[in-house]
């Protein structure tokens, strides 16, 4: 059918049906693209608000996996000095109440500042989160495992199942950022191109059904939105307990870390630059700060096996804090400080 001839029937039938019918299909197009505006306007504001939420707790894991790679890389220093001591005596475990500290193990201990090293030498080339893959899996089995692939050359992202437990550490389930995102696109290019367009060239019959169309287009869009919200707001939860969980947990860890390095620093003045290599020949406070220094080392070695993240069984199923290893840690950390008068975070 000839173009003049459509304009002709589009021009009767709107004659027929009224201006009503036009100004009733104009209103119901606002309203849709008004939706279809509030309803992209609030993705975008939920986007960046799990953008914001995401990068501040990615970089908060990050510092803390690099400050565990580099407790763990100290080893080194402190097994190289303790080894010159002769006739030492056996370190046995520690425990008092409920607290207790592992023995100290030499081949355990270089297995892990080996790993933390090439770890720590490979983290210049990996991208944001990799460091705190590491803190969210254990830094202390991820360097064994270091140890163990280092000559293979497998990639740092892949040690320690970093690739499930990098950074954000929340699945983004099966799509509603995705449905909610990409169904919001399809309405605005429907309600931007094709649908007005076909509305201006027919006019005021055709404009109505589009806006009655459009509308449900626009509903859509907003359902999509909410579905997003819920989900962005559930990941947003777990990544903010996440980032006050790690805070919590460094601030330990460096409060420890802190008291070792001055024990260590003494200890390498007494053994080193003074000379004094015999343990018969230490009197009670040179054998105490020995003792001590052990006892922090194995204090921090088990700090850093640490998983602060559960992994989710499933992939559209949230990842857990993990609290209860995170809080028994700090307790055991904070119980023998203040047993040993040295300064706490409690």
């Amino acid at each position: 059918m000839p173009l003049p001839l459509i304009l002709g029937v589009g021009a009767a039938a709107a004659a027929a049906v009224g201006v009503g019918g036009a100004v009733h299909g104009g209103v119901k197009m606002k309203q849709a693209n008004d939706t279809m505006k509030d309803a992209q306007s609030k993705h975008e504001k939920n986007i960046k608000h799990f953008e914001e939420e995401n990068k501040k707790t990615t970089t908060a894991m990050d510092e803390l996996g690099k400050k565990e790679l580099e407790i763990l890389s100290s080893f080194k220093r402190f097994s190289a000095i303790f080894e010159r001591i002769q006739n030492k005596p056996e370190f046995k475990p520690y425990k008092k109440d409920d607290v207790e500290i592992p023995s100290y193990d030499a081949e355990e201990l270089e297995k892990v500042y080996v790993g933390a090293g090439v770890l720590l030498s490979g983290l210049s080339g990996a991208g944001l989160g990799a460091a705190g893959g590491f803190a969210a899996a254990g830094a202390t089995t991820a360097a064994v495992m270091a140890l163990g692939t280092a000559s293979t050359g497998t990639a740092i992202a892949s040690l320690s199942g970093i690739a499930a437990t990098n950074a954000t550490l929340a699945a983004l389930g099966g799509g509603a950022i995705a449905a909610g995102g990409g169904g919001m696109a399809l309405g605005t290019t429907i309600l931007g191109a094709t649908t007005l367009g076909v509305g201006l060239l027919v006019g005021g019959v055709i404009f109505n059904i589009a806006g009655i169309t459009i509308s449900g287009k626009a509903d859509k869009a907003m359902e999509q939105m909410k579905m997003a919200q819920k989900e962005i707001s559930l990941i947003c939860a777990y990544l903010k307990d996440l980032y006050d969980t790690e805070q919590r947990f460094e601030k330990c860890l460096l409060s420890v870390n802190r008291v070792y390095r001055l024990h260590l620093d003494n200890l390498e003045q007494m053994v080193v630059l003074n000379g004094k290599t015999d343990w018969n020949q230490y009197s009670e406070q040179e054998k105490l700060v020995t003792e001590n220094t052990v006892l922090l080392v194995n204090t921090l070695y088990q700090m850093c096996k640490v998983k602060l993240v559960i992994v989710a069984e499933g992939d559209s199923e949230l990842n857990t804090v993990n609290h209860a290893e995170v809080e028994k840690s700090i307790r055991t950390a904070d119980a023998f400080m203040e047993e040993k008068g040295f300064p706490t975070t409690a």
